[in-house]
């Protein structure tokens, strides 16, 4: 219960606790922290919950208001964006029978969350591996489903290359350019919310439509 406090409050305040740990330990640890939460999220199929998303935002407000290298940013963010969906991937090509099979990791993966991710794949075919970037949870997913079904590697790589680039990209641009706004500064925690709301509507809508199909 206190680790899913922690996780809440770290999300919704993402941006202070963000700021703490520069002045705590400076840019170059920050860079090790971001780079290290973005390939957990991406490679460990297990760790869906981790905020991409307002991470991305809140580091590009971040890099703005402290005029570090936003572009070491991006390239770090993109490399393990990119370097997490393959080990992720791997791990699906050659463990999910495995894994699937067990307990502790259904609490942390349900098989309705396997389920939505694969009607997600069915429903996109190979595009599902660039537009999963951009939904919470699912991104985390889909590519442990490719590799799973054994999709053709090279294919995977290269829609995963561009998927990461524009994930990367849009979520620290948009913070460095509007996360310094005072609106936005005062009201952090409701622009996360707003930005996790906003990358679900379009997943709840088709999760809703395949069920009704079926």
């Amino acid at each position: 219960m206190d680790t899913i406090k922690f996780l809440i409050d770290f999300v919704l305040h993402i941006d202070k606790h963000l700021g703490e740990l520069m002045i705590q330990h400076g840019p170059w640890w920050m860079y090790g922290i971001i780079f290290l939460i973005i390939f957990i999220e991406t490679g460990l199929v297990f760790m869906p919950f981790l905020p991409g998303d307002s991470l991305l935002f809140a580091s590009g407000a971040l890099w703005a208001a402290t005029g570090n290298n936003i572009f070491l940013l991006l390239l770090l963010c993109i490399s393990a964006a990119v370097i997490g969906d393959n080990c992720n991937y791997f791990i699906g090509r050659n463990f999910s029978e495995y894994l699937k099979g067990k307990s502790w990791f259904k609490k942390f993966v349900s098989d309705e969350n396997i389920q939505d991710a694969e009607n997600f794949v069915a429903r996109h075919g190979g595009k599902s591996i660039f537009l999963a970037r951009f939904f919470p949870i699912i991104r985390t997913i889909v590519p442990f489903i490719v590799g799973a079904g054994k999709m053709n590697y090279n294919k995977f790589r290269i829609i995963d290359f561009f998927g990461g680039l524009c994930w990367c990209t849009l979520f620290i641009t948009v913070g460095y350019l509007f996360g310094n706004i005072e609106f936005v500064k005062k009201n952090f925690s409701l622009v996360v919310i707003a930005i996790i709301l906003i990358s679900l509507i379009p997943l709840l809508v088709g999760i809703i439509k395949s069920k009704k199909k079926a």
